[in-house]
């Protein structure tokens, strides 16, 4: 029996979108792009989650250019993976705002083997997405910033969250990163296919960072105190 690491490995391995994307939009996939994204993520599954233990799944809305779409590893960034992780990437660094307020959660809630060990960070689009602007540059596009998009996207969004699901993760409650579109299009999906019993909004890591970084201590604190509901709900 494959243990909840080599689970996250496979499906990290298998990941793929098969859909035409509106003009202008790509999709990133770190794990079949960059052979040490593949590697880096995968020692770092292997090293947190090693074991059968059931986790309370925390979902985003779809990776960053400078996080996930780097290190293939949901909110975590080349410095927080080397300085929180104990990993690395050779020869890149990203910063990524996310990140940061994220580690600032782990670090509050124990660091992150006691953080990993209780729970599993994805999106609900596993792979993210990046637009060409009129200035000729890449920059990050997310799943429902064109209805076009969404709709291709929700077949995927839906497959992914049941392989989550099955990877081990509690159904009972779900922890939704995004208080606006991000948790209005999960409870949308959730109504039609039941997969959560209970799904708790978190305000986006970006938004904190970007907007309220006066209040970020108590940030932190709302997330510890509701995801410390996860065990009695």
């Amino acid at each position: 029996m494959r243990d909840f690491a080599q689970r996250v490995i496979a499906f990290n391995k298998s990941l793929e979108i098969n859909i035409e994307l509106p003009k202008n939009i790509r999709a990133m996939n770190p794990f079949r792009e960059n052979p040490e994204a593949l590697e880096v993520s995968s020692a770092f599954y292997r090293k947190f989650y090693s074991d059968n233990n059931p986790r309370y799944l925390v979902l985003g809305i779809n990776p960053g250019r400078f996080g996930a779409g780097v290190t293939g590893i949901p909110f975590t960034d080349t410095k927080r993976l080397k300085n929180k992780c104990g990993l690395e990437i050779k020869q890149t660094s990203t910063h990524e705002p996310s990140s940061v307020f994220v580690y600032e959660v782990i670090d509050a809630w124990g660091g992150p083997e006691k953080f990993y060990h209780q729970f599993y960070i994805n999106s609900i689009s596993p792979l993210g997405f990046v637009k060409t602007n009129h200035k000729n540059r890449e920059v990050n596009f997310n799943y429902y910033d064109s209805r076009e998009l969404l709709d291709k996207v929700t077949p995927f969004a839906v497959k992914s969250i049941q392989d989550h699901i099955n990877m081990g993760c509690h159904t009972h409650v779900c922890f939704c990163m995004g208080t606006g579109k991000n948790f209005h299009f999960l409870d949308k999906l959730n109504k039609e296919h039941r997969f959560f019993k209970n799904i708790i909004p978190l305000e986006h890591p970006r938004y904190v960072v970007q907007y309220k970084s006066a209040q970020m201590d108590s940030y932190v604190e709302k997330y510890k105190k509701l995801l410390s509901t996860a065990g009695v709900l």
